[in-house]
């Protein structure tokens, strides 16, 4: 019996994607991947979230932790998503403020993508008692395009 060939997509040299690749050590070194848009002429939604974000608070040294929800519609434009994880990852040793990390890494985005829309959520527990939740967005929404709510909900301490 014949077997039936199957098409095998190889990897892009050009990529991370496909072969073995450290941790960058800061963000700044972390190389983001794009990869051509297969559906530039609709308007979506493509949503990453990370729920176990971490970086290191500057002042004292200490982990801060966060939920991450990145929303977009792709113009030419998809982030590939290694790269991705790989860059958000990249903060685990860096040391910067909620605020700083939350919009840097959307600009990043926006710089990388140059999409229609995004925007970023990051839901920050609570360090000293208090969270601290960072929103930010680029672009404006296109009409017609439907966006679930982000899904995380607001720290409600005891309940």
């Amino acid at each position: 019996m014949a077997r039936k060939k199957t098409s095998q997509v190889l990897p892009n040299p050009a990529l991370q994607l496909g072969r073995a690749t450290a941790l960058p050590a800061s963000p700044d070194e972390a190389v983001l991947d794009r990869v051509d848009n297969p559906h530039p002429d609709t308007n979506y939604v493509a949503r990453f979230t990370m729920p176990e974000f971490t970086a290191l608070c500057p002042i004292t040294g200490q982990p801060d932790f966060a939920h991450f929800v990145i929303d977009y519609v792709p113009n030419k434009f998809l982030v590939e998503s290694k790269s991705l994880k790989l860059y958000l990852n990249s903060f685990r040793n860096h040391g910067s403020f909620h605020e700083d990390c939350t919009v840097s890494i959307g600009k990043r985005l926006v710089s990388l993508l140059k999409p229609r829309w995004l925007r970023i959520g990051g839901y920050w527990y609570p360090r000293g008692g208090m969270p601290i939740d960072v929103f930010w967005q680029a672009g404006k929404l296109p009409n017609g395009v439907w966006v679930p709510d982000q899904g995380v909900a607001p720290y409600r301490g005891r309940g």
